[in-house]
């Protein structure tokens, strides 16, 4: 008899009782999740897809081997995607205690003085880890601008504007988005600023 695997137990479990997936998810551990979703092979879209298809906005999916976070410079190699035009999702609060996202290229930091000026605060911080999937929906190293719980006021660094197409978290571990950064920033009413560091 076939020795069962981790790997096969978890795919018994969900065959099982078809809520597994969302019991991860609720005892926030979406990393679980994630890892299900590979097992069981589902390939079903992320809340950006949908977005995108559901208002017929041209993108290209990018998907790629992953079954942990990634560096956002690791990602866009594996891709042979250029730095300068693959960005990653940041999340922060105000001293309002309202949330901002930011949508930076992957090898610039964020000036936190300038993005706070950027969305008009005081002062913004970074989110802990641990919050990514509570607020947003998504996870670390998945967390895409389209797609959140709540559609968070979105700054887009102003360097996305000298390409035709931009790089971003397609809303899961393993796939990215490839897409205007125009149609994106008209899709979530994003602004174009000067928000990293020099």
């Amino acid at each position: 008899m076939k020795k069962q695997t981790a790997e096969d137990t978890d795919a018994v479990r969900i065959k099982r009782t078809g809520f597994f997936e969302a019991y991860c998810l609720k005892k926030e551990k979406p990393q679980h999740a994630e890892r299900l979703r590979i097992i069981m092979g589902k390939q079903a879209k992320t809340n950006a897809v949908r977005i995108l298809d559901f208002n017929k906005i041209n993108y290209e999916l990018l998907n790629y081997e992953c079954d942990e976070f990634l560096e956002g410079v690791k990602i866009a190699e594996k891709l042979g995607q250029s730095l300068e035009e693959t960005f990653k999702t940041l999340v922060t609060r105000g001293k309002s205690g309202e949330y901002f996202v930011f949508v930076v290229p992957v090898s610039d930091e964020l000036d936190l003085k300038a993005a706070a000026k950027s969305v008009g605060e005081k002062a913004v911080e970074m989110i802990h880890v641990k919050d990514i999937n509570k607020i947003t929906g998504y996870i670390r190293g998945g967390c895409s601008p389209i797609g959140m719980k709540k559609q968070f006021k979105t700054v887009i660094d102003s360097s996305a504007q000298k390409f035709d197409k931009i790089m971003f978290s397609g809303g899961r571990l393993g796939t990215q988005i490839k897409m205007s950064p125009t149609d994106l920033a008209e899709l979530i009413g994003a602004e174009f600023e000067n928000i990293v560091m020099k």
